[in-house]
């Protein structure tokens, strides 16, 4: 039997192994995924330990997928982009580490919108997460890319990095909204259930504008922007699709999305 997981720490709260467990029974696939909780000190024991031969991948979140970067022996193009490794491939030549994080959150956008709607955007946050949705909504072509972020100083440098544009934390609300087609809440506040930004600055967005919040669940700022009749989408079907695009490098099979999202939300269901 192979074997995958998730690399982080901590790790007991990740959906991944309910979605991939039901991906891989789903294809016949003789392999298991489990959590792998690791400390920072144990960090490079379990790569090296991805180069077994029952392991067919894994996956790494928080706080690790800068610091594997240095332990693969291969970074996709993309990977170097977002500046993290959110997926490891173990090959015939060694560990390939990539990230699937853009090309989930670009599949999840486009399951509800059209790509042509989409010209101009708003993310709010410079974080790891920022990263990734600015190179996913770079690579579908927007004309105008604008960041925000609480630190005018962190918004500023990813923007010069990525040749995008920076917005004043305290302009965001007056000056940015009515320009922006899709707006997204990159920040860590919706998992708090807090509003990244004043409910009365969606006013200003135009009617047709699309609201994110990656957070996998309903939020106060997702509540509002449906409130106003925006499309709100959470970031369940970037999880989802990020996790499919992993499975597919791993075992060259199309990932059963639906399979994915039913064991996804029966499981949210569950621990609700």
């Amino acid at each position: 039997m192979k074997r995958a997981g998730v690399i982080g720490n901590p790790v007991e709260h990740s959906l991944s192994p309910h979605m991939h467990n039901a991906a891989m029974q789903a294809l016949g696939i003789d392999a298991i995924y489990e959590l792998w909780p690791t400390a920072v000190e144990d960090l490079s024991a379990r790569i090296g330990s991805l180069r077994q031969p029952d392991m067919l991948g894994a996956n790494v979140t928080v706080p690790h997928k800068q610091a594997v970067m240095h332990l693969m022996d291969e970074v996709t193009e993309t990977a170097q982009r977002i500046g993290a490794v959110n997926t490891i491939i173990p090959t015939g030549d060694g560990l390939v580490g990539d990230n699937t994080d853009a090309y989930g959150f670009q599949a999840a956008l486009l399951e509800r919108v059209e790509p042509l709607s989409l010209r101009t955007a708003l993310v709010l946050g410079a974080g790891g997460a920022s990263r990734a949705v600015i190179v996913a909504l770079m690579d579908m072509g927007l004309e105008r890319i604008v960041i925000a972020n609480r630190t005018d100083s962190r918004a500023a440098e990813l923007a010069q990095e990525f040749g995008v544009g920076m917005a004043p934390w305290e302009s965001v609300g007056d000056m940015v909204f009515p320009e922006a087609d899709v707006l997204v809440n990159a920040t860590s506040l919706g998992w708090h259930d807090e509003m990244p930004v004043n409910a009365d600055a969606l006013d200003r967005l135009s009617a047709d504008s699309v609201v994110v919040d990656l957070t996998y669940r309903d939020t106060a700022f997702l509540r509002e922007a449906a409130h106003r009749g925006f499309v709100a989408i959470d970031g369940l079907g970037m999880l989802i699709h990020q996790g499919a695009r992993a499975l597919t490098l791993w075992t060259g099979s199309d990932a059963p999305v639906d399979f994915m999202r039913a064991a996804v939300l029966a499981e949210q269901a569950r621990r609700a």
